[in-house]
């Protein structure tokens, strides 16, 4: 079996497989998307970092292809339902690197604070600045920390070794979680009034893209100290300048930015900023955790099919992971669809198995739920391996039930899930062998394929609702592939379900929400 490694990798890691007899090993790494495409074909797994772009088109070019493998968190380069549909694994590294990336935006916190690459670079060149380069202390200081996972938590832990006092955002874990760390959790809104400094540690996603934009350094108190060593595009680079440019903003520490390598960024030329080319991760004892992880984690898949630390799979045995296949990604769309649902962070999810399921562990599937679930507030730092802990670690209660009657169906899962400000209950199924079916949502009864760009409407049930619905989507020239219409329990409201061609734009749902007879408009994407 060969493994090609195409991004710099461990030598311990590379070792690995070398010794590893019946296991070939190539690296080539700086080959454009072209040439990787064109040798693809021979290699039965792919080891990579953040420069190689794991596309559609790659693997439509990989047929032997049988698992990526991420030295590291960050799996954004990486098409996973595509990997998925062509069965390929795709695993990264959870843990290796978290508190070397907590220590960087702590030293680059730090640096920011006490001028030292401005020192550096003026001392270099033969100038004393010591009166321009007066520094602050971050003793007593704020520090508002946006995203409570296994980075944040670390960075919050170690500002409080520093007598910083620390105040957490994060909508996806409970106020309660918060306090247990012995950290005050905020509203955002607080955390921009209150913070002395700001530090970002939450995955990019629809959520966070733009997160820290003109409005949110307006409401920041004046002076404050910006650090993001998550990922780029969370911080808007130009309304990022526009704040430190006019004063409101005293200065900034980015490791990572919205275009990488950057290029030509008018952020550099302000004094007040100082950056690194994204290396978080970059010591010498992570890159040999990661690396030695990642061959270990290919290593077994190739020789006995075991699944470690996979994003679209679980950690069973390779043949248990044929017969559950079609189930896992009908309770990952599930879990995606209910944490959609959800308003506010998640207090519990009650799953029901209900049916013929044979002699299947359902363990898996459960893990299946939670990870869909957990990914909409972490995206890729949650896998199959931790998505039952990090649901705990939030204090999501969970709990399970068998039974042997399924109304209509062979088999149905279920779950009902219960959010600060809601509840919801989703029911699903499969049809034929392998086709995952949305059956029901509450109590309205559907055949929704959970996959492509979806919305659920909440409309009154009366005539020229669905048509004035229809004329916006035209106006703004957005294609319904499909739509699905029922009447809620009360009666008085209909539930709609439509599926289009292309994202509905946040104008034009709230175009949507200002109609007379519609009440909510809750965009879904799979």
């Amino acid at each position: 079996m060969k493994v090609l490694v195409s991004d710099n990798l461990g030598e311990a890691g590379v070792e690995l497989f070398r010794d590893e007899e019946g296991i070939e090993v190539d690296v080539r790494t700086g080959l454009s998307p072209e040439e990787l495409q064109i040798i693809i074909g021979g290699y039965d797994a792919l080891v990579i970092r953040s420069a190689t772009k794991v596309t559609a088109d790659l693997l439509d070019a990989a047929p032997r292809l049988k698992v990526v493998g991420r030295a590291g968190i960050g799996l954004d380069t990486v098409d996973i339902p595509e990997a998925t549909k062509h069965g390929v694994v795709v695993m990264n590294t959870p843990g290796g690197n978290v508190i070397t990336t907590a220590e960087h935006a702590i030293a680059m916190m730090l640096s920011l604070s006490r001028n030292i690459p401005r020192g550096t670079s003026s001392l270099k060149n033969g100038r004393w600045d010591k009166k321009l380069l007066q520094g602050r202390e971050i003793y007593n200081k704020v520090l508002g920390v946006i995203g409570f996972g296994n980075i944040g938590s670390i960075v919050a832990d170690r500002a409080r070794g520093l007598k910083m006092r620390v105040i957490v955002h994060d909508p996806n874990v409970t106020e309660e979680q918060i306090r247990k760390a012995g950290i005050e959790p905020v509203s955002l809104d607080e955390l921009y009034k209150r913070s002395d400094y700001i530090t970002v540690h939450v995955p990019k996603m629809k959520t966070t893209d733009g997160l820290l934009n003109r409005d949110a350094f307006a409401r920041m108190k004046d002076g404050v100290m910006v650090i993001n060593c998550a990922r780029g595009g969370i911080v808007d680079e130009a309304a990022l300048f526009e704040a430190i440019d006019s004063g409101k903003v005293a200065g900034a520490a980015l490791d990572v930015f919205e275009t990488e390598p950057p290029g030509e960024c008018r952020l550099f030329d302000l004094d007040r900023l100082i950056c690194t080319p994204h290396l978080g991760a970059s010591t010498k004892e992570a890159q040999t955790n990661v690396a030695i992880q990642v061959a270990d984690q290919i290593i077994q898949y190739l020789k006995d099919g075991t699944v470690i630390n996979a994003v679209n799979a679980p950690s069973v045995t390779g043949e248990l992971l044929k017969r559950l296949g079609p189930y896992l990604i009908l309770a990952d769309r599930m879990g995606s669809l209910q944490a959609q649902l959800a308003k506010g962070p998640i207090h519990s999810v009650e799953i029901t198995y209900s049916g013929d399921f044979g002699d299947l562990d359902l363990s898996p599937i459960t893990t299946a739920i939670l990870k869909g679930m957990l990914a909409h507030a972490v995206t890729d730092d949650v896998n199959f391996v931790n998505a039952g802990l990090l649901a705990k670690d939030r204090g999501i209660k969970l709990s399970e039930a068998q039974t042997a009657e399924a109304d209509h169906f062979v088999n149905l899962i279920t779950t009902r899930v219960e959010a600060s400000n809601s509840t919801a209950a989703v029911s699903g199924t499969i049809y034929g062998k392998s086709d995952p079916r949305i059956v029901k949502i509450n109590n309205f009864g559907l055949e929704l394929i959970p996959e492509g760009h979806l919305a659920l409407i909440y409309n009154l049930d009366k005539p020229g609702a669905i048509g004035s619905i229809g004329t916006i989507l035209g106006k703004h020239n957005i294609n319904i592939a499909r739509m699905q219409v029922g009447q809620d329990e009360d009666g008085v409201s209909n539930i709609m379900f439509l599926r289009t061609d292309t994202p509905i734009p946040e104008n034009v749902v709230t175009e949507l929400c200002e109609l007379p007879m519609v009440s909510t408009v809750t965009p879904l994407e799979f």
